[in-house]
């Protein structure tokens, strides 16, 4: 019911998952490439107007896309910034204010911590999900109490992720407090979201350890 005979090619979904899910924070240079476009709005804000703001961090964003692209990247990896930084000064140009440019991140924190954690609460918590798709869906691991155990405590961290960054920074977008929205969207980005992902590999590991052996 829970076993099934080891197969050593089974082993790679998990330890490349793990694997990629780490690489998808694009280590300390990811971290630097979605803060510059931040710094440089909120610096452009300060000194010029809300459409120089804009515009400068558009730019910035696209030469950040074309010199991953000239890396080798593909373009649909390379853009995902530039994406995120029209999405959030299109917000900002529609509110006429510096501190929409965060809005729009603001409530996708709270859709996905909702999502996140209502996964929880009907037992099929997202992170479980998403390592048994990655081995083709054949495992009854939520029959498992300590594998489902730990699918819970690694989605409830992205929960908890999420919450706080709705949180906070919602309380300071109503305050107008666009410095400290940019402070908080990157010590509440990257870094955080690191922690999240550490506890999901361990999550992985644990199912692996019961079910891939």
């Amino acid at each position: 019911m829970t076993n099934q005979p080891h197969d050593s090619t089974q082993d790679a979904p998990t330890t490349d998952a793990g694997a990629r899910v780490v690489d998808s924070l694009g280590g300390t240079s990811g971290m630097i490439r979605t803060a510059i476009p931040v710094v440089v709005f909120v610096v452009a804000n300060a000194v010029w107007t809300l459409p120089v703001a804009i515009g400068a961090a558009v730019i910035v964003a696209l030469g950040l896309t074309i010199h991953r692209v000239r890396g080798g990247e593909s373009i649909a990896a390379a853009s995902g910034g530039l994406v995120g930084v029209l999405a959030a000064g299109a917000v900002a140009a529609m509110s006429g204010s510096a501190s929409g440019y965060f809005l729009l991140g603001i409530w996708t924190s709270l859709v996905a911590g909702v999502v996140v954690l209502a996964s929880v609460v009907i037992r099929r918590p997202v992170t479980g999900l998403l390592w048994n798709a990655l081995h083709g869906n054949r495992y009854a691991w939520r029959r498992n109490s300590s594998v489902r155990r730990a699918h819970d405590i690694a989605t409830l961290t992205f929960a908890v992720l999420f919450g706080a960054r709705y949180l906070v920074q919602d309380w300071l977008y109503d305050t107008d407090a666009t410095g400290w929205l940019a402070v908080a969207k990157i010590a509440m980005g990257a870094p955080l979201f690191a922690v999240a992902v550490l506890v999901t590999v361990w999550a992985f590991r644990r199912s692996t350890t019961h079910f891939v052996r």
